[in-house]
């Protein structure tokens, strides 16, 4: 097989649908900031186990903590010029608040999820309908194909390529889908290990072509692939203790990168290349496989 593809709920109460109604898409001339899609932890939880983390910790999620820790992160987004738009929680769908696995945004096209899990897919239409509202042209993916998102789809924006990985969420298939659907080059990489289920877990990739990443996480033909396309020196290979703690699952700002976690020497090897290095305990939403990427879409890629 080619290695590339390439393509010339409840309702929400009234204090939510306020701060939920999306605002129509803007020029880029418009903000100068980025745009991210959030939604609040009011129904956060952990109740079922649908991935590693979530194992030994059913139940075991405090919500005011978590309340806590988002409001954290959507301060410094908007200190660093982010908008942050939001989308109403709804009762029963305690994974909403992982707004990155809602679909993949790529200029005013919006691919939504085909979630894996049963538990997830009321998220679907709430999201979809909240894209459409928003000024997105809504372009579906076939029924049987699962996808889940921009936690398995992400952009390499100086190349115009979308990485995709595979194995434990997305089907293989949704690489071929997304290169005709949104003619670009897709990249797909198999995820081999349970804890990285989700491309974004474990792959960031950054501006002018640099890449944060846990090899590990990949079988040996993604690895080769990456190496093909991103030079060494471009590579920042992340240590285990540095993957554990989400730190690949991070917000790049283009100047900033917000995240968890981070050790001493991959914050030092992020200032190398010109970042500042914004790190905001969410180790609340770890109980369930998330941190600071998967609580955020980027709406202006």
């Amino acid at each position: 097989m080619s290695e590339k593809f390439l393509v010339g709920g409840t309702a929400a109460d009234d204090t939510d649908l306020a701060l939920a109604e999306p605002q129509a898409q803007a020029s880029s001339a418009a903000h100068a900031g980025h745009r991210l899609l959030m939604c609040a932890p009011q129904h956060f939880a952990v109740d079922y186990v649908i991935n590693p983390w979530m194992e030994g910790n059913v139940h075991a999620a405090s919500r005011e903590r978590a309340q806590a820790q988002w409001n954290a992160l959507v301060a410094a987004a908007e200190a660093a010029g982010v908008r942050v738009e939001r989308i109403a929680p709804a009762a029963g769908l305690p994974d909403m608040v992982f707004s990155a696995n809602a679909g993949l945004v790529l200029g005013d096209s919006f691919v939504p999820s085909r979630f894996r899990h049963a538990e997830r897919r009321g998220e679907e239409a709430l999201f979809a309908d909240w894209c459409r509202r928003a000024g997105f042209r809504i372009r579906a993916l076939p029924e049987d194909v699962r996808f889940e998102g921009a936690g398995d789809a992400l952009l390499e924006r100086g190349a115009r390529r979308l990485w995709m990985g595979h194995g434990h969420r997305s089907d293989l298939v949704a690489a071929h889908e997304l290169a005709d659907l949104l003619d670009i080059e897709v990249m797909p990489l198999r995820l081999v290990d349970p804890r990285f289920y989700h491309l974004d877990t474990c792959f960031c990739p950054l501006r002018d072509g640099y890449l944060l990443y846990y090899p590990a996480a990949f079988d040996d033909y993604a690895q080769q692939a990456i190496a093909r396309r991103i030079p060494p020196a471009q590579r920042i290979a992340v240590s285990e203790a540095d993957a554990l703690a989400f730190a690949c699952n991070a917000v790049d700002l283009d100047q900033s990168v917000l995240l968890n976690r981070a050790s001493p020497e991959l914050c030092a090897a992020l200032a190398r290349i010109g970042y500042r290095v914004v790190q905001t305990a969410l180790d609340e939403f770890l109980k369930a496989g998330g941190a600071a990427k998967c609580l955020t879409l980027r709406l202006d890629e």
